[in-house]
């Protein structure tokens, strides 16, 4: 096996990725759930997204929920916006980390944005603008990168041009998404080999879908790469409104789980994840997809030594 780091870091997407494809919950559990995860020794959070709330009424509180969580030391939280208007909300509300997301498959984007992915690309272009002209850092988010589920396989290269286009706009960090679940150890390592020929320099993060029960080994393979930085989702929360079929993400307990026994530390203390996810579990008032949740004796909760 290839040499694999001694730590990553996990960015906690639960608080929006998650909550955005289920119903509505109120306030006052987002800001629970929100300030759970922010107890548990993660170090980055996507805590909400400022877009329309006729598209995602599920975040029409955001500021709201934004305004009363309690924002913990040390923890980097950051925001999704699609437009000018939702970067200007997120400015507003002193988020100084902002994604924004573009689809590498044309159809997708048509369907999530109503727009062509050019046409998002240009729009990304001046939204780096006008955040980088406000101090605040700019992740672009490469939806469909391993596959789309109306166009089916996405090529490495096509992926790699939108990174070629977003690094010359002025990106500060790039993510790539498994919108559907599609990904394999072999997408893995073709798009991140790909991507690195031309961009070695740019810092990436990958964000899996456990659609098809991938999600860990997709994992280990971009560990085995070298890569550092996942998005995971507390109790596998998620999906994609706009993906027919996309399940849960990752679920952030199973991958602490298998980093920690693994020796790789991720800061994250494993007991209060799982009840932080047991948690989303009562607000929700449903059974989520994480396997932990369900899995007998919680031993190993720390880091083994290497």
């Amino acid at each position: 096996m290839s040499h694999l780091p001694d730590s990553v870091s996990i960015r906690e997407v639960g608080p929006r990725d998650g909550l955005q494809n289920e119903e509505p919950i109120p306030t006052d559990a987002k800001v629970r759930l929100l300030d759970a995860l922010s107890g548990t020794g993660v170090r980055r959070i996507e805590a909400v997204s400022f877009v329309h709330p006729r598209a995602i009424p599920q975040m029409a509180d955001a500021d709201e929920v934004w305004q009363r969580a309690r924002k913990a030391d040390g923890v980097r939280y950051s925001a999704l916006v699609p437009n000018t208007r939702g970067a200007q909300r997120a400015l507003a509300a002193g988020f100084t980390e902002i994604e924004v997301v573009v689809s590498a498959s044309d159809t997708h984007n048509r369907r999530n944005v109503n727009r062509s992915t050019d046409e998002s690309l240009d729009d990304i272009a001046e939204l780096i603008d006008l955040l980088h002209g406000e101090s605040a850092r700019v992740e672009v988010i490469v939806a469909t990168s391993f596959g789309c589920p109306y166009e089916g396989d996405v090529d490495p290269a096509r992926v790699a041009g939108i990174v070629d286009r977003v690094v010359r706009d002025g990106a500060d960090r790039v993510a790539f998404g498994d919108t559907t679940g599609m990904a394999t150890p072999r997408r893995v390592r073709e798009l991140v080999t790909a991507v690195r020929d031309r961009n070695a320099h740019v810092p990436v993060l990958l964000h899996f879908h456990n659609t098809r029960g991938t999600a860990l080994a997709n994992l280990l393979t971009a560990l085995e790469l070298g890569v550092t930085e996942f998005d995971a989702s507390v109790g596998g929360l998620g999906g994609c409104p706009y993906a027919p079929g996309a399940s849960g993400n990752l679920a952030t307990e199973e991958a602490v789980h298998m980093l920690h026994d693994m020796g790789i530390d991720t800061g994250i203390d494993l007991a209060a994840l799982i009840e932080a996810a047991e948690l989303a579990e009562e607000l929700l008032g449903k059974k989520l997809p994480s396997g932990v949740l369900r899995a007998g004796p919680r031993t190993r909760l720390t880091p083994m030594p290497s």
